[in-house]
């Protein structure tokens, strides 16, 4: 990195900004990363960038217009080059559809063009941007050590990886908006195999600093269902009463969750389409009384407490940048309670306003059975630990299909009797609310399918009846 600060070329950018409205997103990432195979480290690093978003809008005959240029690494005297550009962007562009006043503030000292400058309650605005580093990852690096001792011990393997970043966001803009925020995210994947590499399984663990990653908890949990694999055990296809893993029901209603946008439900694209126009807001989605929610600053799950849109789109606008977010329940004791919305299609819906937040948690109050408890009651059904590849197949229905991977087990009488093959499955987590008959407590859980994307979740194991095996995969 240069010598100058992220949040100096938010005010740059917006001095170099004509008479039209500007919104400007600053963004400083550090990350640090350890990878594993056959029971070693093989490789570690330490990366820095930045990227810069001006956000141009133009008053056109028609309406505003939006010109949107994002650079990464891009010097001070490059800065006015990318604001003209975002404008002349503007200048040709189609009239936005989505185009109320930007979100604002109250006075404060005039910076440049007489517009507000930083805010008071913009704290830690002039401060460096949060950095991370190769130390955060050191305890975790030695009792990994441990585990690679304990496997090799017991004719095991272990792969994986495990990464650290911290991004600071500064938002500027025209209208005086002055807001920052740090967000540290890190995830650890750890795969283990036997030594004949025909059975495998896989775990991992969602953090913010990686003191709360307990490496032999987690080795200790694949050597269980190694050991369950030592008797294969071959099934059809079918529909299986099936106990989902927190990382997999997280899969499953991160999709669902994605899928919950405002402005595809009232023009009767989804699943949450209500027939003959409308949303499904107040239907019975779920026979239990679970909620589906977001908070910002759920503990363990913080994540940016305003919007912070680089671009427009069906599920977000660049106008609502800086808008502040507030804990939203998604599904209300069973019911569909919201959908994610920008301030335009709020007002076409005339529900509230509910942006995406960064965070996902469901659960079902008095739930308190472990995982354990739930297989113990089990007469005949499957434990499916982690899904991959999931697609949507219909979005009407949500239908999704997907494989499983890495340990699906058959119970029975109580106990775990061997591992079966995988499956391709077909379902839709929205239809699948509708059969959960059972819950246990929520904890923090890494989807496998979608962690490059969204590692901000809380989920508990669900028994659901009736899971639609689809047919018999060879994916191992």
């Amino acid at each position: 990195m240069t010598g100058h600060q992220a949040q100096d070329d938010v005010e740059r950018a917006l001095q170099a900004a004509g008479r039209g409205d500007c919104v400007v997103i600053a963004e400083e990432t550090s990350s640090a990363n350890l990878r594993w195979a056959d029971n070693t480290l093989t490789t570690n690093g330490v990366q820095r960038s930045r990227r810069l978003t001006v956000i141009a809008i133009g008053a056109g005959r028609q309406g505003p217009a939006v010109g949107v240029v994002s650079r990464a690494g891009v010097r001070p005297d490059q800065i006015p080059d990318l604001v003209a550009e975002a404008e002349r962007t503007a200048a040709d562009g189609s009239p936005a559809p989505d185009a109320p006043p930007l979100i604002g503030t109250r006075p404060g000292p005039a910076g440049p063009r007489g517009v507000a400058g930083p805010q008071a309650g913009s704290p830690g605005w002039d401060d460096p941007a949060s950095a991370t580093g190769a130390s955060v990852l050191g305890a975790f690096a030695g009792t990994l050590g441990e585990a690679f001792a304990a496997a090799a011990a017991a004719r095991r393997r272990l792969y994986g990886f495990a990464e650290h970043s911290v991004t600071s966001q500064f938002l500027g803009s025209s209208t005086g908006l002055r807001l920052r925020h740090d967000q540290p995210d890190g995830r650890a994947e750890l795969n283990a195999k036997s030594a004949d590499l025909t059975r495998s399984a896989w775990t991992g663990a969602a953090t913010r600093d990686f003191t709360d990653v307990r490496v032999a908890d987690m080795y200790a949990g694949l050597a269980t269902r190694l050991d369950w694999a030592a008797t294969q055990i071959e099934l059809p296809a079918g529909r299986y009463e099936t106990l989902l893993s927190p990382g997999a029901v997280a899969d499953l209603l991160i999709y669902l969750y994605w899928s919950a946008g405002a402005k595809d439900a009232i023009d009767g694209r989804t699943v949450f389409s209500k027939p003959g126009g409308g949303t499904r807001v107040g239907d019975r989605l779920a026979s239990l009384p679970l909620t589906l929610r977001s908070d910002p600053g759920a503990p363990g799950l913080q994540c940016e407490p305003f919007v912070i849109a680089h671009a427009s789109s069906r599920e977000s606008s660049v106008f609502d940048s800086g808008l502040a977010l507030a804990p939203t329940s998604w599904i209300s004791a069973g019911e569909l309670s919201a959908l994610t919305q920008t301030r335009h299609s709020a007002a076409l819906s005339g529900l509230p306003v509910t942006p995406s937040i960064d965070n996902l948690i469901l659960e079902v109050p008095g739930a308190a059975a472990s995982l354990a408890e739930m297989i113990a009651r089990t007469g005949r059904g499957l434990l499916v630990t982690c899904l991959w590849y999931i697609r949507e197949v219909d979005p009407q229905t949500l239908l999704l299909t997907g494989l499983t991977r890495d340990g699906v087990y058959l119970i029975e009488n109580g106990e775990v009797v061997g591992a079966v093959n995988n499956f391709r499955f077909n379902e839709s987590p929205v239809a699948m609310l509708s059969r959960v008959t059972e819950a246990g407590p929520s904890r923090a859980a890494l989807p496998r399918e979608w962690a490059d994307y969204f590692t901000r979740a809380a989920m508990p194991p669900l028994r659901v009846d009736g899971f639609n095996m689809s047919s018999v995969s060879q994916a191992s």
